[in-house]
């Protein structure tokens, strides 16, 4: 199965991402559903569909942030254990290679844990300059977050 890849917001299952996010990656798990819903409306989403028609499911997902013009986090990015080994990330990493609004960027970044043959492949290297990064990190921040109806207060 050749997936179909798109970034039309309205084809983006918001229920499977969240689903995926919270409950199955180790990097998000227990991300309330609003910061999903906030973090596909203000990036680049790539949804991997099984295909053309209204409904298809999902079966792969990736998430840009960027401005377009220098800077890209590449982050999010899964693929449903059922669509596993099948080329879905391959063509998700390709679609967002070949998108126009990320052409010229000077720097496209992520982060990994386990999949670093998988970015090699796309050009991704180890940070040239790793004592330059620095990062705020909140580990737990989803599950406190959680403990609390409407978040925790601002």
């Amino acid at each position: 199965m050749t997936p179909i890849i798109t970034t039309d917001p309205a084809r983006i299952d918001l229920d499977a991402v969240h689903a995926f996010l919270s409950q199955q990656a180790h990097w998000s798990r227990g991300i309330p559903r609003r910061t999903v819903q906030r973090a596909i409306s203000n990036s680049l989403c790539f949804a991997a569909l099984e295909h053309h028609g209204p409904g298809a499911p999902l079966a792969g997902f990736a998430r840009v942030v960027t401005d377009r013009a220098t800077f890209a986090y590449l982050c999010d990015v899964f693929v449903l254990p059922a669509g596993r080994g099948r080329g879905i990330a391959r063509a998700l990493l390709a679609a967002i290679d070949a998108h126009a609004d990320l052409q010229g960027l000077r720097r496209v970044v992520l982060f990994t844990r386990d999949a670093h043959g998988l970015y090699a492949r796309h050009g991704f290297a180890p940070l040239t300059n790793p004592e330059r990064g620095m990062e705020r990190l909140h580990v737990g921040l989803y599950t406190r977050a959680n403990d609390f109806p409407q978040g925790p207060a601002a």
